[in-house]
């Protein structure tokens, strides 16, 4: 893996994409995302996602894929579908969307195997696959799209260990990992294990998180409070909003005030009012909209049978890799706020008044 200075965001790719794939696409009515409107005069796209233990997938990944697709291809239909953690049932829906039509499979994989046979199948049937955000390993897949989540892991951690350093605090750390079949959790848990072994803070104790399910995150960090006191726990590498949000539910349960900085990642709705609560310290800005379009570009790209730019090789695979950027209080309202990745209406409700206004947001 490289470094994040040899990560290249690729926006400018973009612009690109767009010129290409829209020399591609011919003129008919818009989209309407149903399984039977899928014929060869309407291409489909099959859009994966693998579990509800993150909203994101409802809220934001799918709508924004869709818009995208639509912009791009007004004759393609798009077939959503959300394993909701379970391995065998993603695989009938790959299965599905291949029998109704499907030339491309945007895949965000539930657990590895599972991902294998999907690719396989795939292929076979001559369609092709954009592993978003999650890479297949064993396999190659047609087009990686992602953030870069190796300097996920090396930036939330850094970030902690300034932040107990800032606040000379003895003890080590919790660190709560994503579920141990996703491979994105691998990259991250990778990255914080990097910068951990640079520091003299320990880890206390280390938890992969079944299925990134935020009440497994609270009991195993019950857990460890029990175990090691709050004293003795200085703050939390969590892999993701989901787990920062299960640990942080531990900590105000056992009657912990404050409690200790705790990282996270997805920049979540419920993280930035956690982030403004004192309640968690950082999360990660990797707005969804720059990875669903990038996907809905390739995917279009390829069933047009053109190649998506891509900065780099990982697993075999093209891959097109984009930088994320730590968020604390002090850079809330530049890195989520401005950009419109999220509304400050919303996430300064009235009982955040006097919360909001420390961090500048008004």
């Amino acid at each position: 893996m490289g470094t994040v200075a040899r990560r290249k965001a690729g926006l400018g790719v973009l612009a690109l994409v767009d010129a290409l794939v829209l020399a591609g696409c011919g003129q008919a009515q818009p989209s309407s995302g149903t399984a039977a409107a899928i014929t060869a005069q309407r291409p489909g796209i099959a859009f994966l996602m693998p579990d509800q233990a993150s909203t994101r997938y409802e809220r934001y990944d799918y709508p924004l894929f869709q818009a995208r697709v639509d912009d791009l291809c007004v004759r393609c239909d798009v077939m959503y579908s959300n394993a909701v953690g379970d391995a065998d049932k993603q695989r009938q829906q790959a299965k599905a969307a291949l029998d109704q039509g499907a030339s491309v499979l945007v895949l965000s994989a539930v657990q590895p195997q599972a991902a294998v046979d999907i690719v396989k199948e795939a292929h076979a049937r001559g369609a092709k696959v954009v592993a978003y955000d999650r890479p297949i390993v064993e396999v190659p897949a047609d087009q990686y799209v992602s953030y870069d989540n190796e300097a996920i892991g090396e930036l939330i951690t850094k970030s902690l260990l300034e932040r107990i350093k800032d606040r000379g605090t003895p003890g080590g750390v919790l660190q709560v990992n994503g579920a141990p079949e996703d491979a994105a959790a691998d990259l991250v848990r990778s990255g914080v294990k990097k910068v951990m072994a640079t520091s003299n803070v320990p880890v206390l104790a280390t938890y992969d998180t079944p299925g990134w399910d935020p009440e497994k995150a609270q009991e195993w960090g019950a857990q460890q409070i029990a175990k090691f006191g709050p004293q003795q726990i200085a703050g939390v590498v969590a892999g993701n909003d989901g787990t920062a949000g299960g640990t942080s539910a531990a900590f105000k349960a056992a009657g912990v005030d404050p409690i200790p900085p705790i990282t996270g990642n997805d920049s979540e709705l419920a993280a930035a009012q956690r982030i403004l609560r004192g309640e968690q310290y950082n999360t990660i800005s990797k707005p969804i909209r720059v990875v669903a379009e990038a996907a809905a570009a390739a995917a279009v790209q390829l069933l047009h049978g053109q190649q998506p730019p891509s900065s780099e090789q990982l697993y075999d695979t093209p891959t097109e890799l984009f930088q994320p950027a730590v968020v604390t209080a002090t850079n809330l309202r530049s890195a989520l706020i401005d950009t419109g990745e999220l509304e400050l209406g919303t996430v300064c409700t009235p009982e955040l008044a006097n919360a909001c206004e420390r961090a500048g947001l008004e």
